[in-house]
């Protein structure tokens, strides 16, 4: 497996365990939902309702297709296969990706600002340094806003063992020197 495949496995399993346990439980899942849409104020509830049910999703496809030992919760062990052997997953990733962005874009005209960028992604317990250099990598325009095609994809990308691409990099290890 690709360095980079296991930094960000690592980054996401410690900052998606949100209780710090050590283990993936519905319990996380929905903390960030909740943290997510607590956030988001400015996004209408079809949005935050989406986001909640990506949330939901995202946990019940991780459960239901790595939890081998099927103890109601994914250790590290178990989670590396989701971005090893991502077709299985990559539906409820996908969703996630979609909602996630969605809510970021609460006027709907496909921008979305470093301030609420910056809180989604705190509610989901990633750091200000991944955070803004990721923002930055994905290409600000003059108003500090991207598009919500580019997050998005980043979200999809940075799942995937095959596509270890710069987002991933960046986020796992900030911005390239």
């Amino acid at each position: 497996m690709q360095a980079e495949a296991v930094d960000r496995i690592n980054l996401i399993f410690t900052r998606f365990a949100v209780d710090g346990d050590g283990y993936l439980e519905s319990e996380d899942f929905e903390t960030m939902a909740k943290r997510g849409v607590a956030v988001a104020v400015a996004s209408d509830g079809e949005a935050r309702a989406a986001m909640a049910a990506a949330f939901r999703g995202f946990w019940n496809a991780l459960v239901s297709n790595f939890d081998t030992d099927h103890d109601g919760r994914i250790d590290f062990a178990e989670y590396t296969a989701c971005v090893i052997d991502p077709e299985r997953f990559d539906e409820a990733i996908g969703e996630f990706a979609e909602a996630l962005a969605a809510l970021g874009d609460p006027d709907g005209d496909g921008l979305i600002e470093r301030p609420l960028f910056t809180a989604l992604q705190t509610a989901i317990a990633f750091g200000l340094p991944q955070i803004n250099a990721l923002f930055d990598f994905l290409g600000p325009d003059a108003a500090d806003r991207i598009t919500v095609p580019a997050w998005s994809a980043s979200i999809k990308e940075y799942n995937r063992v095959d596509k270890a691409g710069i987002a991933g990099d960046v986020l796992a290890h900030g911005a390239p020197a």
